[in-house]
């Protein structure tokens, strides 16, 4: 009997303490809001944690896995498989959302004082100089900074594939690439300790906060996502684990699921993720050099419920200057739009800006319909970030049985 209490608490005790503090959290945040601002400090100690570790975790994940892969056709197939996944998906979710608001029309109209919102300086930046700044950077050191993650990650690729390449003579630094990930893996799971409290804090906060504006004006745009995200979060990735590896995938994803998922609705950023991701995809039984290449990128690459808000964004902004959605024109459009969001979208807070710029520009829409996209586009966030991180595990599980790998089996205690 105390064989199987101790079993328990070691499979789930982190998993009840990371509950207990975010519903102790969201009581606080409920009944307390006008002092959430205090524990806020608390949460982004936590947050700054997670961020700092990031940037070593994601190099030494990707570079040491990259490294070992065994020969030249297999990085080209994980790669090619990844890229279909990750459109397949995004491209599955827009189609999904655009079928609701086909049965259920929305109708909605601009708020009283919304044009006087002004616009982020942001937008006076070229498309050029944004792509360049997304993918490439000036020197060095800017790699080392989260505002730059996509090319953070292509850096690390490369390398990666330089140490695969480089022979006999880079055995040393590929040794050096794998041990320094185990060294980040034991990190991680000190940082990880600090969980309950930090993200208590930090949930307390965003139910404190954001909590009441969710019965606001924008509650129709917000209810079809929120209804429909919830869908396609337990329907579709359940279908995809299914997909990958019948039922026994469908239980390993959801069993090593709850962790990324309570991480991602109380950060709001796909990169915080990353960690969580990472462990549960070695949790599920996906191969490292698959995990450690498909989870990074993804939370760059690929963002379902990016996907999804994407839609919502554009009808809304339809709806508020009585423009007609249903032309196939413009839903091809919306496609479009909804696959380059769910690359340029960046996996910070509030990173969904450029997404919305280009929507306004390709469609030429008043600039008084951007202020009602953007406010659209921070209340949805929470459920977004869930379905951007943990679509990336059922992503690369799909990817771990495209290239023929069968999923591992957890150690036995």
């Amino acid at each position: 009997m105390d064989r199987t209490k101790q079993t328990f608490f070691q499979s789930y005790g982190s998993l009840v303490l990371l509950l207990f503090g975010i519903g102790l959290g969201s009581i606080f945040g409920i009944f307390a809001s006008d002092y959430v601002h205090y524990l806020k400090p608390i949460g982004d100690i936590f947050l700054n944690l997670l961020f700092t570790a990031v940037i070593p975790l994601i190099f030494f994940a990707i570079t040491s896995a990259v490294s070992t892969i065994a020969g030249d056709h297999r990085v080209g197939k994980i790669i090619t498989y990844m890229g279909l996944v990750f459109l397949g998906t995004v491209v599955i979710a827009a189609l999904s959302i655009i079928s609701i608001f086909l049965l259920f029309p929305l109708q909605f109209s601009l708020p009283e004082g919304i044009s006087e919102i002004a616009l982020p300086e942001e937008s006076l930046r070229t498309w050029e100089d944004s792509l360049v700044e997304f993918l490439t950077v000036g020197e060095f050191s800017q790699l080392l900074s989260r505002q730059h993650m996509l090319a953070f990650i292509i850096f690390s690729f490369i390398l990666g594939i330089a140490a695969l390449k480089s022979g006999p003579e880079g055995e040393h630094f590929r040794k050096f690439l794998i041990s320094g990930n185990e060294v980040m893996k034991v990190l991680l799971t000190f940082i990880m300790k600090l969980a309950p409290i930090g993200l208590g804090a930090y949930f307390a906060y965003q139910v404190g906060t954001i909590g009441p504006q969710l019965f606001g004006v924008y509650a129709k745009p917000l209810a079809v996502y929120y209804l429909w995200g919830t869908v396609y979060f337990f329907v579709f990735f359940s279908l995809y684990a299914f997909l990958a590896y019948g039922k026994i995938g469908v239980k390993r994803f959801w069993k090593n699921n709850i962790i990324p998922s309570i991480t991602a609705i109380s950060t709001c950023s796909s990169f915080a993720c990353i960690p969580a991701n990472l462990k549960a995809a070695k949790g599920m039984g996906i191969s490292e050099e698959i995990g450690n290449v498909v989870v990074p990128l993804g939370a760059s690459l690929h963002k379902d419920g990016s996907s999804l808000s994407s839609i919502v964004k554009i009808v809304t902004a339809f709806s508020i200057i009585g423009r007609d959605f249903t032309d196939p024109n413009t839903i091809l459009t919306a496609i479009g739009i909804t696959v380059l969001v769910s690359i340029v979208a960046g996996g910070i807070p509030s990173g969904g800006f450029i997404g919305e710029l280009l929507m306004i520009t390709v469609y030429g829409l008043p600039l008084e319909a951007v202020p009602a996209v953007m406010i659209i586009g921070a209340l949805v966030d929470p459920l977004a970030t869930v379905l951007n991180s943990t679509g990336d595990t059922v992503a690369a599980m799909l990817v771990n049985k495209f290239v023929g790998n069968k999923l591992i089996e957890p150690p036995t205690k």
